[in-house]
């Protein structure tokens, strides 16, 4: 095997100006495909429960400019053994009562308290947070977070999805990328969805809402391709966690919203599935949506041929030997295993079975019936 070269390209350091700023979500359809366009680090937390969105104004400037801000996110710092538990205790007791309220309420609650924190962003380490815009060098304003640095205390406090908490986070997550000339109709029909019941999707809002960033087109074998192949077009990702229960024959909470927005993002408006944070299902068809999948592959074996480098899941992900990454077997929808055809695919024990959409008609989801 020979020698791989790699170039990495530095720059000066530099500062960030940050101020988030809050508004309704009437408009996001049409600001989703101009924001990122705007501010060097944009990015948008979406809240739909709420009807609200989180645009990030952040910018580039000199360091010479005043300011030694840093973001601490709160949400990622060392967080108390005991409100770890409780926060999950919560969320499993409002999943088995049916209680969308209860999630709703804590969202805005939650929402309310990250806000007027200002998300963790502080003028100085260890400060409080006084207003906007915070500035700060980059290398301390692009770190989110404090967990890794939190004190050795017996795991009297520890990160929230810490394995060794009993009771600690525990999610699925769909991650896919979109052409920006279909992120507006993406989330118009998202916004469609959530007007039928708006309290379906408070759940998302307990994991920071949905998360929109923005990712150049890359001409880079398993890169962001610009849409068709043709002329460039940058990608908004989109980026959802949610409640998953350890149970995995238990169905969740509305599972069928969650599972339409997941079918509508990947199969109708053909997203890029996150290679990291997805279920299963997300990767039916993936390695057909980039052009250069097999100049990869072909590469791949010249310099790998005994696949050290690759696992059987990476092979069936990349389609590699005919396996397919969803299975036919009872339940195999409620895991992300597949997409649902029949009833038993779900759970009919629990009143859950096989429906189409509301919105995107050609979606399968899990519905309470």
């Amino acid at each position: 095997m020979g020698l791989v070269q790699v170039t990495l390209a530095l720059q000066p350091l530099f500062k960030r100006s940050v101020t988030f700023m809050e508004r309704d979500d009437d408009d996001l359809a049409d600001q989703v495909t101009k924001f990122g366009y705007q501010h060097e680090f944009a990015d948008i937390a979406w809240y739909p429960g709420i009807g609200r969105a989180v645009y990030r104004v952040d910018d580039r400037l000199p360091m010479n400019a005043s300011g030694e801000g840093v973001l601490d996110f709160i949400g990622f710092r060392a967080t108390p053994r005991l409100l770890i538990r409780t926060n999950r205790l919560a969320e499993e007791l409002f999943e088995r009562a049916g209680n969308g309220n209860g999630k709703c309420v804590t969202s805005r609650v939650t929402h309310a308290a990250l806000s007027s924190a200002g998300y963790g962003l502080m003028r100085r380490s260890g400060g409080l947070f006084t207003g906007y815009p915070v500035v700060g060098p980059q290398h301390r304003m692009q770190a989110s977070g404090g967990c890794i640095t939190g004190p050795e205390d017996a795991l009297l406090t520890a990160c929230p999805w810490d394995p060794r908490v009993r009771g600690s986070s525990f999610f699925h997550q769909t991650t896919f990328s979109l052409p920006v000339s279909r992120a507006g109709a993406f989330v118009e029909e998202v916004r469609r969805l959530r007007d039928m019941n708006p309290k379906a999707l408070c759940g998302v809002e307990l994991y920071d809402g949905i998360l929109i960033r923005y990712v150049k087109a890359s001409t880079a074998h398993l890169g962001k391709p610009a849409a068709g192949g043709g002329q460039s077009d940058d990608m908004v990702d989109f980026d959802m966690t949610y409640y998953r229960s350890r149970d995995p024959n238990r169905a969740r909470l509305f599972e069928d919203v969650l599972e339409e927005i997941e079918q509508m993002g990947v199969f109708k408006y053909g997203g890029l599935p996150h290679w990291g944070k997805n279920r299963n299902l997300a990767f039916v068809g993936a390695a057909r949506k980039y052009p250069r999948i097999g100049e990869f592959l072909r590469i791949k074996d010249a310099y790998d041929p005994d696949g050290l480098f690759s696992s059987d899941w990476s092979d069936m992900m990349l389609g590699i030997g005919g396996r397919a990454p969803t299975r036919d077997a009872p339940g195999c929808a409620l895991e992300g295993m597949c997409v649902c055809s029949q009833d038993a695919h779900c759970a009919p024990e629990q009143g859950y079975v096989c429906r189409p959409g509301k919105v995107y008609k050609d979606a399968r989801v899990c519905t309470k019936v």
